[in-house]
């Protein structure tokens, strides 16, 4: 068994000096406030080390000069299993962002069930902070986001339904009403 003996601090140790420098797009504020609000989203519903630690590092392959590797290294297996599962795998040679996006989504449908809650917790924060700040990309954001809802019904039940009513508030706020069958 691969067990790394490490806490929270640990992780957020890393995670802060790997996002160093970076800042979130609309607030300005430092990068890792996002991770860490992931993990107090992932915190509501679990308190197991590892899955925690993921939703902390979640961004940190895709976004910093942090490899797959480096987390085995320093958290085990299981963490960089999580993490590489919520790294998107699509590169702009794949074609437009559409197509993209369908690479990654089919890449989170393979995922644990502890995987994609650590992603419903992230689409709750991205989708809170677009929606609030970004109106224009927002539309095709949640479309992206109602999408990949479809694949995450193995997720955490309580953050998919908290993430599924903020989908469907946006569109009925938008004025979009859903099919009567």
């Amino acid at each position: 068994m691969d067990e790394k003996a490490f806490t929270l601090f640990d992780v957020y140790e890393f995670a802060r000096a790997a996002h160093e420098g970076q800042v979130r797009k609309y607030t300005g504020e430092p990068y890792i406030s996002h991770p860490l609000e992931v993990m107090h989203i992932v915190a509501t519903i679990t308190d197991n080390i590892e899955i925690l630690a993921a939703a902390v590092l979640h961004d940190v392959v895709e976004d910093c000069d942090v490899k797959r590797e480096d987390i085995k290294g320093w958290f085990g297996e299981r963490v960089a299993s999580m993490v590489d599962g919520l790294t998107d795998v699509s590169v702009p040679s794949d074609g437009n962002r559409k197509t993209r996006k369908a690479i990654d989504r089919q890449h989170t449908a393979l995922q644990c069930p502890d995987t994609k809650t650590i992603k419903l917790a992230d689409l709750i924060s991205n989708t809170q902070s677009i929606t609030a700040h970004d109106p224009k990309f927002a539309a095709a954001y949640m479309a992206e986001k109602k999408l990949l809802l479809e694949v995450l019904t193995e997720g955490n039940e309580t953050l998919y339904a908290m993430a599924s009513k903020i989908v469907s508030d946006y569109y009925r706020d938008a004025g979009y009403e859903p099919c009567q069958t």
